[in-house]
């Protein structure tokens, strides 16, 4: 376990949003519904209302209050400054209307695609997939070729197919970390446990992938180890739960759910400001 994990052609610090460097394009682009998580209807390549002018949000310290949660909880992996500055060399689609919509197709692709950077850097930084890690760079490195590709190689870009490719090593990756961890591991992949009663369960190296935990009662569950890719965590409370070690969690799934100090999370994660006690 004294080996050191590989060197990435991939700096994380590209992966997280730089909304300074963007031309507000997850205002823009995409669509929203009015519900829980948005109080008006938008619709995709429209700009909201409250985008101004330097392409920041109006109200970006009260959207909660304001009934635009769904914002808060919305990571685009740095794709919004990937398509800005690389995809279209700093061209805006206010000052550029011929590629205003292509960039708004171009987003939502690019998005997947540093998701899967995200994914594949946390796997290469983990010593249990060294006798993958050979794999995994590779993989790494056909993605983020495909990020600086042109607008049209964007577009084109078959990411179902690559997301397939890269799920194989995900999954490969997720045994690898969860094997190590000792006792029997659960399986609830995929399951659905909105609203389930966990407080302080047992789920050190468990399969949670897909898994809806909506509004789930989590509150000092132990989470070490356990693969979280694609949970669904939506308000579920994690107020003194330990993630840490966790598989493949991101900053949109915290942000999503309820937590306070005395929650662990992994390195390379944000506390949320609206945790309690954070």
């Amino acid at each position: 376990m004294s080996e050191q994990p590989a060197t990435t052609s991939t700096d994380r610090a590209d992966l997280r949003a730089d909304c300074a460097s963007c031309f507000g394009l997850c205002c823009v682009a995409l669509p929203f519904a009015k519900s829980a998580d948005f109080a008006v209807d938008k619709a995709g390549g429209t700009p909201c209302s409250n985008l101004l002018a330097d392409y920041r949000c109006g109200i970006h310290a009260n959207l909660r209050e304001r009934g635009f949660p769904g914002c808060t909880v919305f990571d685009c992996f740095g794709a919004g400054q990937k398509v800005s500055q690389v995809t279209f060399g700093g061209r805006s689609w206010r000052e550029d209307q011929g590629t205003a919509r292509r960039m708004f197709d171009v987003f939502p692709v690019m998005r997947q695609l540093h998701e899967l950077l995200w994914y594949l850097t946390e796997a290469l930084d983990r010593t249990e997939t060294r006798e993958i890690h050979g794999d995994l760079r590779r993989r790494l490195d056909e993605v983020e070729r495909l990020t600086r590709g042109s607008a049209d190689e964007l577009a084109e870009a078959d990411v179902a197919a690559v997301r397939a490719e890269v799920n194989e090593l995900l999954l490969r990756t997720s045994e690898l970390v969860r094997s190590e961890i000792p006792g029997r591991r659960k399986n609830r992949r995929g399951a659905d446990l909105m609203g389930a009663k966990l407080k302080g369960a047992d789920l050190r190296g468990a399969n949670l992938r897909g898994a809806y935990l909506i509004a789930a009662d989590l509150r000092g569950a132990d989470l070490r180890g356990a693969d979280l890719i694609g949970a669904d965590f939506r308000d579920a409370d994690l107020r003194g739960a330990d993630l840490t070690g966790s598989i493949f969690l991101t900053q949109a799934q915290v942000n999503a759910a309820k937590g306070d100090a005395a929650t662990s999370i992994p390195p390379g994660l944000s506390r949320p400001a609206h945790w309690h006690g954070s």
